[in-house]
C-alpha cells in the first residue's frame, strides 16, 4: 500500500479539525439550551409559589419586561397567563403585536437572537 502524500494527509486532518469543531459546536448549543431551559423552570417554579415578596417583583419585573424582549407573536401567546390575554375585539391571544390589517410588524426582529 502506497503512502498518503504530505497534501493528503493534511486534507485528512483538515477534515478532522472541521468535525471536531462542528461537534463542539453542537456541544455548546446543547449546553446552553439546557441552562435556559433549568433557568425558565427555576423561574417558572418561582412564579407558581406566588407566596413571598420577591416572586411577586419576580412576576412584576417580567410582566415588565417581557413584551418588549418578545416580537414574535407566537412568542407572546407562550406568555398570555404571564401577561394577560389581549383584550382587544377579535384578536387572537398572540396577535397583540399585529396591526389593524391583521400583520405583523415587518420592523419587528424575531426574537431569536435575543433568546
Amino acid at each position: 500500500m502506497a503512502r498518503k502524500s504530505i497534501e493528503e494527509r493534511l486534507a485528512q486532518l483538515d477534515a478532522q479539525r472541521q468535525a471536531l469543531k462542528a461537534r463542539l459546536g453542537k456541544q455548546e448549543r446543547a449546553r446552553d439550551t439546557r441552562r435556559k431551559v433549568l433557568l425558565g423552570a427555576l423561574v417558572l417554579h418561582r412564579l407558581g409559589e406566588d407566596n413571598r415578596a420577591f416572586d411577586k417583583t419576580l412576576k412584576e419585573w417580567l410582566q415588565r419586561e417581557l413584551p418588549g424582549f418578545l416580537s414574535r407573536p407566537d412568542d407572546k401567546a407562550l406568555f398570555d397567563d404571564l401577561l394577560g390575554a389581549p383584550t382587544l375585539p377579535g384578536v387572537t391571544p398572540g396577535q397583540a403585536s399585529a396591526d389593524s390589517t391583521g400583520q405583523a410588524d415587518p420592523t419587528a426582529t424575531d426574537g431569536l437572537s435575543r433568546v
